[in-house]
């Protein structure tokens, strides 16, 4: 298996600037052709570092509302379901969770009526998993991703430790996973199997 290398992650800098950028223009800067960027980019979707291409709007102009940050201490076994119900809510910008039992979210939301807003958005069970919640009202909100800084390494889907040139690729269901060895490999097939079985 092939690692990242210098040039996937200065592709991967420029379509963070601009994810429409030309690859023509990508190639020059990288000396590459276009399709062998072109290729770079489908593998880099296929291994789940690329998700989507995606528009960054300036919801401010489209929308009105007051720009706020909320932090939800939340009853650990619901963080996740409140996560994915967050990440649906209609004006929720960003959703993050914490180590500990906290989702924070931003959003613009009218007259920064926050508890409102949680009511309406989750069903019973969730608003009663949230155990406190706080609001700081935003002046702006900015919003600049960058691929400096992170290292060059894929992790592998069953331990978390970076896969090297010697790591396992896997594809269940549609979905490429990469482990960095023969042992995490069949642990998390196996895991795979019995994980559909049950369900």
């Amino acid at each position: 298996m092939r690692t990242l290398d210098d040039t996937d992650f200065e592709i991967l800098r420029l379509l963070t600037e601009d994810a429409r950028r030309p690859y023509r223009e990508i190639a020059d800067a990288v000396d590459l052709s276009s399709p062998s960027v072109s290729d770079r980019v489908s593998r880099l979707q296929d291994m789940g570092i690329i998700r989507r291409f995606t528009l960054d709007l300036d919801r401010s102009k489209l929308r009105g509302g007051v720009p706020v940050l909320a932090e939800l201490a939340v009853q650990p076994d619901m963080v996740e379901d409140i996560r994915d119900t967050l990440a649906l809510a209609d004006g929720v910008e960003h959703v993050f969770t914490a180590s500990d039992p906290r989702v924070f979210f931003q959003s613009r939301l009218p007259n920064a009526d926050v508890r409102t807003f949680l009511v309406d958005t989750f069903d019973k069970a969730e608003w009663e998993a949230i155990t406190d919640y706080e609001v700081v009202v935003l002046t702006s909100a900015d919003w600049t991703p960058q691929v400096s800084g992170t290292d060059l390494a894929v992790t592998c889907a069953q331990c978390g430790n970076d896969v090297d040139q010697d790591g396992e690729t896997l594809r269940l269901d549609g979905s490429l996973y990469y482990l960095c060895c023969p042992s995490c490999l069949e642990q998390f097939e196996s895991r795979y199997d019995q994980f559909s079985a049950n369900a």
